[in-house]
């Protein structure tokens, strides 16, 4: 756990995110501010080296 509130709770990403994250990496309309949708691989590579890496 990163932080909690009442309300909210933030963690670190896992493996276990992959599913979650693909949908929303790999959805074209969501991914128009970068270079297009991600593949697997992508997705996977950014949520091994961190997503901030990847995102900047």
């Amino acid at each position: 756990m990163i932080f909690e509130t009442e309300r909210l709770y933030l963690r670190e990403m896992n493996q276990s995110d992959f599913d979650s994250l693909c949908k929303i990496l790999q959805d074209e309309e969501t991914m128009i501010a970068y270079e297009g949708a991600f593949s697997d691989s992508e997705v996977q590579e950014w949520l091994e080296r961190g997503y901030m890496d990847k995102a900047l």
